[in-house]
């Protein structure tokens, strides 16, 4: 066992992990944030992405001794307290989601994207989320959902913004 230290959703987590674990183990098994799922355990279809200080990963492939002293943001960490966070609204206007069970790394996906290119083109968001795989939607409600959010996010002059950015673990204490 190795003791790591890492800020998750800008909340500090001192743990202990096994040298195999991987970050999708400690965020579900461990922390209880059983919002990123774990899909095919390959990398292949992206249900298991969150950031890592702001870079999508698939947290399945991740060890989660590579964690210590970063920020890892889920889809836990993405709304603002009893508010959805833009994404999270317009999957849902869109109807970006269906059975629901890839939208949350498909979401962490797109909240890289639109923090890295605030105002992406039809083809930026597919290229972009090309890694993440849907069998519901047929993917052009998805691609709608992040360019609404990204409109919505400009306008509210947060274009750009990193997820989980505030709160970067510096040391260990």
């Amino acid at each position: 066992m190795q003791a790591i230290r890492l800020s998750v959703n800008g909340q500090p987590h001192d743990t202990m992990v096994r040298p195999e674990e991987s970050l999708l183990q400690l965020l579900r098994d461990t922390l209880g944030l059983t919002g990123t799922k774990e899909g095919c355990s390959t990398g292949y279809c992206g249900a298991c992405t969150v950031l890592v200080d702001g870079a999508p990963v698939n947290s399945c492939l991740f060890f989660a001794v590579d964690a210590d002293r970063r920020e890892i943001s889920t889809i836990e960490g993405l709304a603002a307290s009893a508010t959805l966070h833009p994404l999270q609204s317009a999957f849902v206007q869109a109807g970006g989601l269906q059975c629901g069970f890839c939208t949350p790394g498909m979401i962490m996906s797109a909240a890289a994207l639109l923090a890295e290119h605030p105002s992406p083109t039809e083809s930026d968001v597919r290229s972009r989320l090309a890694g993440n795989i849907c069998r519901c939607t047929g993917y052009q409600s998805i691609v709608e959902a992040v360019l609404a959010a990204a409109e919505t996010l400009r306008a509210r002059g947060r274009a750009g913004e990193r997820p989980g950015s505030a709160a970067r673990l510096k040391s260990r204490a």
